[in-house]
């Protein structure tokens, strides 16, 4: 309990750190040396149990096991939402979605957008001379909020095919530090061929397969079926499409190392790879649960010692804007006193809170001294999804620590909505027309249905079978985790606060 308390301290101290300037500034420690370059590779609905190297013996994953023998596997990353317009504001922005503005996706009749002129991760490396460019899928809005000076392509099908089209970036860049975004829309299912049980950008949509890609093809029989999915030839048709989109990811991936390699760029550059959110089927994506945002996260720094090491330390998607500037030399910005309306601050904070909401992580990658590892400590994350489509209203907020898990469904008393790819999906259809009642390790009412809080010992209960909520032994846990939750709120200027009051 001694943690949670801490956590709470720190969030209030942070709340009332005075503000200083807007724009970040080289630290003295980092301007005489080269600043290393950033690539950001981020996968779409990958889920952590798709990974070679965290423990997947099924699926191919040869570059990313690699990236982690060079680098560091973090085993508790979190995604703020498993949903990916608000996942990638927060990637980018280094606040939650509720914060920035993008409360749901962004495309088509959805159409949610951040708050004009915040000022994101591209445009503050921009400022501070750094090149940025992205390439496949965006997916965020609006332009002038998240602006990078080159668009390479819209077009993240074949990751092969990305990865040579960022040569002339790369070799016009080779002597000056960029940041460069590269998104894949492998896995993510493609939805357009309905005779295809996944439709994850398969093989079998085009005819001559994908230019440069050598596909690897999975056998549905011989794979193991995720805990959080039913046990049923559907699920496992799509099991063996979704991998097989996954392999063609790592292989686009590992075209991409090459090229850092022939260009001379890998020894200085630091490579990030994860996730937006998990597996776009129902226990997954949309969720708070595990499978929905506990993700892959894999970091390689060229100038740290950390090789093929594991990390346990919890970290979050709001954390990487903030890592990368440190990363780079630059004192993040905070709200300056100048701009904050009576009332609240640029986007609403009660009082004078710093600009970004999550951490660095980079002391874990520095030494003291030359010899002993800098302390590093992430016992707490929270979580915020509102939306996914726009017909998908279902706010939930969330605390996470080493142990324990606690959500607030904040409208508890609407049926969980379903996202239209994941009740189109073959593992779903095929549980409805199975009459079954058991769907993974919850029950179908009780995945649509849901109590206003769920509490989860996840050290004993990892795949979150057991609501603690009322259990008396544990009130005293979720009495913090609940007055956590509540300041995370206040802090960020979450628009929902309200409900404990209003409702």
């Amino acid at each position: 309990m001694k943690s949670f308390v801490s956590c709470l301290l720190l969030i209030s101290q942070v709340a009332f750190r005075p503000a200083l300037a807007q724009t970040p500034r080289p630290s003295t420690a980092t301007t005489a040396q080269q600043r290393p370059n950033f690539v950001l590779i981020v996968g779409d609905d990958h889920d952590l149990s798709a990974v070679g190297c965290y423990g997947n013996r099924s699926v191919k994953t040869p570059n990313l096991d690699y990236l982690a023998k060079e680098g560091v596997r973090f085993t508790r990353a979190y995604a703020t939402t498993s949903s990916c317009s608000p996942s990638r504001s927060t990637l980018l922005s280094g606040r939650h979605n509720h914060n920035n503005g993008q409360y749901g996706l962004a495309h088509a009749t959805h159409h949610f957008r951040s708050h004009e002129g915040l000022k994101t991760m591209p445009a503050l490396l921009h400022n501070a001379g750094y090149t940025t460019a992205r390439i496949g899928k965006y997916h965020v809005a609006p332009a002038s909020s998240y602006p990078f000076d080159e668009a390479l392509s819209e077009d993240g099908s074949n990751p092969v095919k990305m990865a040579n089209q960022c040569v002339t970036f790369l070799e016009n860049n080779r002597s000056k530090p960029f940041f460069l975004y590269f998104c894949t829309t492998d896995p993510h299912r493609a939805g357009s061929n309905k005779n295809l049980p996944y439709e994850a950008n398969p093989h079998g949509n085009k005819p001559n397969g994908h230019e440069g890609v050598t596909e690897t093809l999975y056998g549905m029989d011989s794979l193991r079926v995720p805990y959080f999915l039913p046990d049923a030839p559907e699920t496992k048709a799509e099991l063996a499409q979704y991998y097989q989109s996954v392999s063609r990811m790592d292989q686009g991936i590992g075209r991409l190392f090459d090229l850092l390699k022939e260009k001379g760029l890998w020894d200085n550059t630091i490579v990030i790879y994860l996730s937006d959110n998990g597996m776009p089927v129902p226990g997954a994506k949309t969720t708070h649960y595990e499978p929905g945002v506990r993700l892959p996260l894999i970091v390689r720094n060229p100038y740290s010692t950390r090789k093929n090491q594991v990390c346990d330390e919890l970290v979050s998607w709001v954390d990487v804007a903030p890592t990368l500037l440190d990363f780079a030399g630059l004192n993040p910005p905070v709200l300056a006193a100048a701009n904050r309306p009576q009332g609240g601050g640029e986007y609403g904070e009660r009082g004078p809170t710093d600009y970004f909401h999550g951490k660095s992580w980079k002391p874990y990658f520095d030494r003291i001294n030359g010899t002993n590892p800098a302390s590093f400590k992430g016992d707490t994350v929270f979580l915020s999804h509102t939306f996914h489509e726009v017909t998908m209203y279902y706010p939930m907020r969330s605390v996470v620590t080493k142990r324990y898990k606690l959500i607030w469904n904040v409208a508890h008393d609407l049926p969980f909505p379903f996202a239209a790819d994941l009740w189109n999906s073959a593992t779903w259809q095929g549980f409805l027309k199975s009459g079954k009642t058991q769907y993974g390790q919850r029950s179908k009412d009780a995945y649509v249905r849901r109590p206003a809080f769920e509490l989860y010992d996840l050290e004993k209960d990892p795949q979150e079978r057991t609501n603690l909520a009322d259990s008396k032994p544990h009130k005293a846990v979720y009495d913090t985790l609940l007055a956590s939750l509540r300041n995370f709120q206040e802090v960020t200027n979450d628009p929902w606060r309200v409900k404990w009051t209003h409702e």
